[in-house]
């Protein structure tokens, strides 16, 4: 579970964004001011800082040229201001990332996601998975099955992706829903059907009684070591 540091002054914005990430999966920690934000930081270091640009006591600007003395842990910049100049000297501050409000739930998370993945890209075990038959490749989007290169559209590729880094747990349909769909998703949950039915097609020797992919009844589904 990644950690990550919510730096943000508005109360509403604050506490919705620590809803959401924390049903994503991070560990959220929330400050409201640069200088506590460092002060946090200093003592316990996340894994990732989401860090608004203007905030009181010290800006979101100076709080990353800070940070950037020590550390190059992933910061992602959220911005009310979508002035070129201001995306500029955010990423020349050391920011790896901005995203500029109003913002949907599903851009974000694919930055954190994105960001984290790239400052990860060094550790073989975060972007090559392997379960059995299966391996994939996530930085190059690829997968094989039985040493065999498999193709697969992004959802597909994203859900499998999220069953391997949880195998043999299992996960909730809403669970995998938010986490590939987006937590705002509002359509047929049948499409997850879909989905595992394209997937058990490509990794399952055979599809009508899978041995890899599991529905666990009343749950969801669990994939097998």
């Amino acid at each position: 579970m990644p950690s990550l540091l919510l730096v943000e002054d508005s109360d509403d914005v604050r506490e919705t964004l620590a809803y959401l990430l924390t049903r994503e999966g991070y560990e959220v920690r929330t400050v409201s001011d640069g200088l506590t934000a460092l002060t946090e930081f200093e003592n316990n270091p996340p894994d990732i800082i989401l860090l608004d640009l203007m905030i009181p006591e010290l800006s979101g600007i100076d709080v990353c040229r800070r940070i950037r003395l020590t550390s190059d842990v992933p910061i992602i910049m959220l911005t009310a201001k979508v002035g070129e100049a201001n995306v500029v000297v955010g990423l020349e501050s050391g920011a790896d990332d901005y995203v500029t409000k109003p913002f949907s739930t599903p851009e974000l998370l694919a930055r954190l996601r994105s960001v984290l993945r790239r400052h990860r890209a060094g550790e073989p075990e975060n972007t090559v998975l392997v379960s059995g038959s299966l391996e994939m490749d996530v930085e190059r989007h690829r997968v094989k099955v039985n040493g065999n290169k498999v193709e697969m559209p992004l959802r597909e590729f994203e859900l499998l992706e999220l069953l391997m880094r949880n195998v043999g747990r299992v996960l909730t349909r809403r669970q995998i829903i938010e986490r590939v769909w987006g937590s705002d998703y509002y359509g047929d949950t049948k499409t997850l059907d879909v989905h595992v039915r394209r997937l058990r097609a490509k990794i399952e020797e055979d599809p009508d009684e899978p041995r890899r992919l599991i529905t666990v009844r009343g749950l969801g589904y669990r994939l097998e070591e």
